[in-house]
């Protein structure tokens, strides 16, 4: 792999889909020189990045969230828009890589030429969200892709993550309501700036309606995010291409209507400075794990936590008691 920055800065914007696949790489890499590379190549990016519309999109387990984003992604291409996916998978607990690392779920949208799709490992990232997924997505705008799908793994995790980086988070549900109403978790749907009911066709088009109004009357019990914005709650058949023209929508009167109030522009602002506090956290404690004064003391201390000889807090103090006296003598 090229790590020259500047190489790869002039394919990207170019709209090179081979560059931008490589400097994607380049950005999940761990590696301390390939870091290195990706923050000069991110820092010529930059000033051509945050020109797109970023949604996020979650969902209960069988949602459709794939045919979905099948749907929608070609709807908004053929609106002359230019998109990128960015499917963060579960991460396998062996390798660490994707267990759906591939394309196969939106063959159709992955064969068009104005659409790019990206799966990557979601690893430890609270939220099934890829640490880099961030970056990804300003490579992506780099490269003139103008609208952004980050889709995450849905599996129950906290869904906050890819809220703080996106300008729309999408629930994607399926006909129920009732009962299963009490199943889903009330923090997602707090997060929620639009509430899909996806498979309402066929056999099950009376229950999406009845689940849609099930859901905007529960809405009533939250307080709203900003006082603006009415989160909508939306039926469609990805299966079928039916409710997708409303779902964009409601998608650009979000963006103006979010826009006419500054909303927009503070939530964009909020997230660069979660940002900011997420990487200074994720540096510190990759700095902590690689010091070789803790790393000397940590089998010691992970044996007699899972043992039950020593509190999980104690050691914890004890590990950053040790860093910070090898790094005061190391400044002394």
């Amino acid at each position: 792999m090229s790590l020259d920055p500047l190489h790869l800065a002039e394919g990207v914007l170019a709209g090179q889909r081979r560059a931008l696949a490589r400097a994607i790489t380049l950005i999940e890499s761990t590696r301390p020189d390939h870091r290195e590379a990706a923050e000069a190549l991110l820092h010529r990016l930059l000033p051509h990045a945050g020109r797109s519309v970023r949604i996020g999109i979650t969902g209960v387990p069988g949602a459709g969230k794939s045919t979905f984003i099948e749907a929608f992604g070609l709807h908004v291409v053929d609106k002359g828009h230019r998109l990128a996916v960015l499917a963060v998978d579960p991460s396998s607990p062996r390798t660490g890589g994707s267990i759906l690392g591939d394309k196969t779920r939106m063959e159709e949208l992955s064969r068009d030429e104005r659409a790019f799709i990206r799966p990557s490992p979601s690893g430890c990232t609270l939220g099934g969200v890829a640490r880099r997924t961030r970056e990804a997505m300003l490579v992506c705008e780099a490269a003139g892709y103008d609208v952004i799908v980050v889709e995450t793994v849905g599996v129950g995790q906290s869904e906050t993550a890819v809220a703080d980086m996106v300008d729309m988070f999408l629930l994607l549900l399926v006909p129920g309501g009732g009962d299963e109403l009490q199943g889903i978790k009330k923090g997602i749907v707090e997060l929620a700036d639009a509430i899909i009911v996806n498979k309402a066709d066929g056999d099950l088009a009376q229950a999406a309606a009845r689940a849609a109004r099930d859901y905007k009357n529960a809405l009533h019990l939250l307080t709203p995010a900003n006082a603006a914005w009415t989160v909508p709650v939306l039926t469609c058949s990805a299966l079928e291409h039916a409710g997708i023209e409303q779902v964009w929508q409601s998608v650009g009167t979000y963006r103006d209507t979010m826009g006419k109030v500054g909303a927009f522009s503070e939530r964009r602002s909020a997230q660069a400075r979660a940002w900011m506090w997420n990487e200074v956290a994720e540096t510190l404690m990759q700095t902590l794990k690689d010091d070789p004064k803790v790393a000397q003391l940590l089998p010691a201390l992970e044996r007699d936590v899972a043992t039950g000889n020593t509190a999980p807090g104690r050691a914890a103090r004890q590990l950053v008691a040790t860093f910070r006296h090898h790094l005061e003598s190391a400044l002394a």
